[in-house]
C-alpha cells in the first residue's frame, strides 16, 4: 500500500468536513481545538515512559524497542531495533523488540498521521524519530554519569550498553536507569555522523524474530486462547452488495456446541465453541439474500467495459481527470503512419492470499474494548470498533501479534473482518471474549482485490526513434472511494508510477488521463499498488519502443533518463547490468526493467526460457537505490520475497468472476508460484547517503516487465494482459 496515506500526510491544515467526520468516528462529540491525532487517540491511556514511547530499559540493562509498526512477515523489526541501538550504542544481543500499544497520538505513522503500517514506511518514516529517541536516551545516561562520578559530560563513553570515564569509572545502564529517568529528555539530541555508523548497513543487523518463529513459539491470532472463549464464522454473500433478507437457523443450533446464530450487517454470524462447531452450524445455515443492489457482471464483461471507456464509448457522465499534461494535448492523439505505436494493456482482479487468513479476537464489556490480533492500522481498527461500541477510539485496546502475511489486506478503511468480530462480541456482550475466523474461502471470495485495470497508449517518436508525444488513458475502480479522509487530485493508488515517470518527464508532449468507473467488487490496495500495473506497462512499453526503433533497450533507458535527470535510474540500471554479466545461461534470454516506487527505484535483469509454452525465471539480478541500507540482509530478503510474490501474480494471477460470484476459492483454483518454480534472486544495493526508502514493496512490481521484455527479445511478440499463463493451460 502506497499513496492515500503519503497523501493524507501532506494535507495542510484540517478541514471543516475532516472535523466532522472525525467527531463522527468517535461518536459525535466535536471536540474544539483537537488536532486529528487528538480525536483519534481520544479516551486513551497509553502514556509514555521516562524514556518516550519507543524505549524501555529492564533492570539489568536489556532494551526493550517498542515498534509502532506490525512485524507480519516483512522484517522490518530488526531494522526500526537496529536505528536506536545504533543511537543508543546499545548491546545489539541485548535489543529485542515488541508491538507498541494503541496510540495514534504517540506511535502514528509520520506521513499518515495514523498508526500504521504501509506504504513501506516502516524505516523511512521512524528513521529520524527512532534515531533521536536513541539518540536522546544516551544523552539521559551520559548526564546521570556525569553527575554521579562528577566528570564532564563530554567525557563519557557509552559502547555496547556501557557507560564509561577514562578515570576507569563504568556501569551498565541497568545501574544507571533510575538516575537518568530523572534527566529532562534533551529536545534537539546530538544524531551520529551515519560515517561512525557501527550496527546500521551491516550484516549484524539480522531478524530478532526467526527462532520463535521456527519453533512455533510466536504468537498469532489463531494461536490465542482464553477462558470462556467463543468462535465465530460469519456466512457473506455469494455475490457482492447482497444483504440478508432472511435465515433459518433451526439446522445450525442443533449441530452440537453451536451457541447462537444471528444477523450482522456483513452476514450471519454463527457462534460456537469451537471452529468446527462454528462451521457445521454455517453449513446447515438457510440464508436468503437480497440481490436488489448486487454486482451481476462477469470479470470479461467489466474488463470490455474498461476498454471501450478507453477507446472513447464509455458513458457521458464519467468524468476523465488529467495526471500529467505538457504541450499539444491534441498531437498526442493526431497522426499516423510508421512513428505511431499504438497498444493496450489488460490486468485482472488480484487476491491477497495470504497464508493466514483474515481473523481477530475481541472482548466487548460495556463501552469497553478488547482486540487481539495483527493489526496494520490500528486507528482504524480503533474507530470502527469505536463507532459500534459508541466509546472513544483511544478507549479500544489494541493488542497487536505477529501477522502471517498482508499485502495491504489487512488495512481497509472499514475494518471489515475486525468490525465483523466487534458486532459479534459487542452481541454477545457480557466480556465473553470471541475469536472470528475467515476462512480461505471466505477471504478469498468475500474480501477485497487488487483492481482490474486497462490502460490504453498511443506514442508518436521523433527522428531519432525517442518519444515525441504520449497519451496515455487509464480506466479502473478507485481504492480511495470511501476514504475517512478524501484526498483532492486523481486518485494516486491509479496512476503512481505512471504520473512522475521519467519516460513522461523526457517526452515533450503528454495527455495522460485517468477514469473512474464505479463497480461493485471491493477493491484495496495490493503489495505495490499502482506499480503492480503502472510499471509493466511503461516498461514493456518502452522496450516495445525499442525495438520499432531499432535500438537496444537499455541504451534507449539510459538516453531517456538523460534527459528526464533521472540519475538513480540509470545507476540502478548501470548496477543491475554489470552485476548480470555479458550474457545470459545457455538456454535463456534476458529482459530488463526499473522503476521506482516508495521513494525506491528498482532495476531488474530477468533471464527467461519458455518451457512446455509457459516462461520459466532462472536468474533475477537486482539492484535497489533505497537510501541508506538499514539492514542489508533484510533488504536482500525482501527483493527476494518481492520478486516471487510479482512473479507469482505474472505467471497466475488472476480473479475473475461469472455473474457476479467470484470463481476461485483457494489454492487448487487461485494458482500461487511453487518453490521448484522460484528463481535464484541475487541483489545489489546502490550506496547511497540518502534516508531509508521504502524495501517491502519496491522488489514486487518489476519483475512481470522484466519478463514481458525477455520473451519481446525472444519471440518479438509482446505480452497485452497478465497473467501470462491462463487458466486451464
Amino acid at each position: 500500500m502506497n499513496g492515500p496515506f503519503e497523501k493524507l500526510g501532506r494535507q495542510e491544515g484540517v478541514s471543516r468536513r475532516d472535523l466532522v467526520v472525525g467527531a463522527a468516528l468517535v461518536g459525535g462529540a466535536l471536540l474544539v481545538g483537537c488536532s486529528p491525532a487528538d480525536l483519534m487517540s481520544a479516551g486513551s491511556k497509553v502514556e509514555p515512559g521516562a524514556f518516550g514511547p519507543f524505549i524501555q530499559f529492564d533492570p539489568d540493562g536489556a532494551v526493550t524497542v517498542l515498534s509502532k509498526h506490525i512485524e507480519f512477515g516483512q522484517g522490518n523489526h530488526a531494522g526500526l531495533a537496529a536505528i536506536v541501538a545504533e543511537e543508543l550504542d546499545a548491546d545489539w544481543s541485548r535489543v529485542k523488540v515488541v508491538h507498541a500499544p494503541a496510540n495514534a497520538k504517540l506511535y502514528g505513522n509520520s506521513t499518515a498521521g495514523i498508526q500504521l503500517t504501509g506504504g513501506s514506511s516502516a524505516i523511512s518514516n521512524s528513521w529520524e524519530q527512532l534515531r533521536k529517541a536513541g539518540a536522546g536516551a544516551r544523552a539521559m545516561f551520559v548526564q546521570a554519569a556525569a553527575t554521579r562520578w562528577n566528570v564532564p559530560a563530554g567525557e563519557i563513553t557509552v559502547k555496547d550498553g556501557m557507560v564509561g570515564h577514562a578515570s576507569g569509572k563504568s556501569a551498565g545502564f541497568g545501574e544507571l536507569i533510575a538516575d537518568a529517568a530523572k534527566v529532562a529528555p534533551p529536545e534537539n539530541p546530538t544524531l551520529k555522523d551515519p560515517k561512525t555508523f557501527t550496527l546500521i548497513g551491516t550484516d549484524r543487523v539480522r531478524r530478532k524474530d526467526s527462532l520463535v518463529k521456527s519453533t512455533g513459539a510466536a504468537r498469532y491470532t489463531q494461536d490465542v486462547q482464553l477462558p470462556n472463549m467463543l468462535v465465530a464464522v460469519v456466512a457473506h454473500a455469494p455475490r457482492f452488495g447482497a444483504t440478508v433478507k432472511s435465515f433459518n437457523a433451526d439446522e445450525a443450533r442443533k449441530v452440537a456446541g453451536v451457541a447462537d446464530v444471528f444477523q450482522i450487517p456483513t452476514g450471519v454470524a454463527v457462534v460456537a465453541d469451537t471452529t468446527y462447531a462454528a462451521r457445521m452450524g454455517r453449513e446447515a445455515l438457510k440464508v436468503e439474500w437480497d440481490e436488489g443492489k448486487v454486482e451481476t457482471r462477469s470479470s470479461a464483461t467489466i474488463a470490455q467495459q474498461w476498454r471501450d471507456i478507453a477507446a472513447g464509448k464509455g458513458p457521458a457522465d464519467l468524468k476523465w481527470e488529467a495526471f500529467d499534461s505538457k504541450g499539444d494535448a491534441a498531437a498526442a492523439s493526431a497522426g499516423k503512419g510508421p512513428a505511431v505505436f499504438e497498444t493496450t494493456y489488460d490486468f485482472p482482479y488480484l487476491a491477497h492470499a495470504t497464508m493466514e487468513p483474515m481473523n481477530c479476537v475481541a472482548i466487548v464489556d460495556g463501552s469497553k474494548v478488547k482486540l487481539i490480533h495483527g493489526s496494520q492500522a490500528q486507528t482504524l481498527d480503533q474507530m470502527n470498533a469505536a463507532k459500534i461500541v459508541k466509546t472513544l477510539p483511544g478507549s479500544v485496546e489494541i493488542e497487536t501479534l505477529f501477522a502471517g502475511g498482508s499485502f495491504g489486506r489487512r488495512a481497509n478503511f472499514p475494518s471489515d473482518y475486525v468490525a465483523e468480530c466487534v458486532a459479534i462480541a459487542h452481541k454477545v456482550s457480557g466480556g465473553r471474549p470471541v475469536k472470528l475466523v475467515w476462512t480461505r474461502e471466505d477471504d478469498m471470495q468475500a474480501g477485497f482485490f487488487r483492481p482490474l485495470v486497462h490502460h490504453a497508449v498511443r506514442v508518436t517518436l521523433d527522428k531519432d526513434g525517442y518519444p515525441a508525444t504520449w497519451r496515455h488513458r487509464i480506466v479502473t475502480q478507485s481504492i480511495m472511494k470511501g476514504s475517512p479522509m478524501p484526498m483532492k487530485g486523481p486518485d494516486q493508488t491509479a496512476i503512481e508510477g505512471t504520473a512522475g515517470s521519467p519516460y513522461l518527464k523526457a517526452t515533450p508532449v503528454v495527455d495522460a488521463q485517468l477514469a473512474l468507473p464505479e463497480g461493485g467488487v471491493p477493491v484495496l490496495w495490493w503489495r505495490s499498488v499502482g506499480a503492480t500495473h503502472t510499471a509493466f506497462v511503461m516498461e514493456h512499453t518502452i522496450d516495445q519502443l525499442a525495438l520499432k526503433a531499432g535500438k537496444d533497450p537499455v541504451d534507449y533507458r539510459r538516453a531517456l533518463y538523460a534527459k528526464a535527470g533521472a540519475q538513480r535510474h540509470l545507476a540502478a540500471l548501470n548496477l543491475a547490468v554489470e552485476k548480470a554479466g555479458p550474457a545470459p545461461a545457455a538456454g535463456f534470454t534476458r529482459g530488463v526493467a526499473v522503476h521506482e516506487s516508495f521513494g525506491s527505484v528498482v532495476a531488474q535483469v530477468a533471464e527467461v526460457r519458455v518451457v512446455d509454452g509457459h516462461p520459466r525465471v532462472g536468474r533475477v539480478v537486482t539492484a535497489i537505490d533505497c537510501g541508506v541500507a538499514v539492514s542489508p540482509d533484510q533488504v536482500a530478503a525482501q527483493m527476494e520475497g518481492g520478486t516471487c510474490f510479482g512473479l507469482s501474480a505474472a505467471l497466475y494471477g488472476e480473479i475473475t468472476l461469472t455473474d457476479g460470484k467470484v470463481d476461485q476459492s483457494n489454492f487448487d483454483t487461485y494458482r500461487v508460484l511453487r518453490i521448484n518454480e522460484a528463481p535464484t534472486v541475487e541483489t545489489y544495493i546502490v550506496p547511497s547517503g540518502n534516508p531509508p526508502s521504502g524495501v517491502g514493496e519496491p522488489g514486487t512490481p518489476v519483475i512481470a516487465p522484466a519478463v514481458a521484455n525477455a520473451l519481446l527479445a525472444l519471440s518479438r511478440t509482446p505480452t497485452t494482459r497478465l497473467p501470462f499463463v491462463q487458466a486451464g493451460t
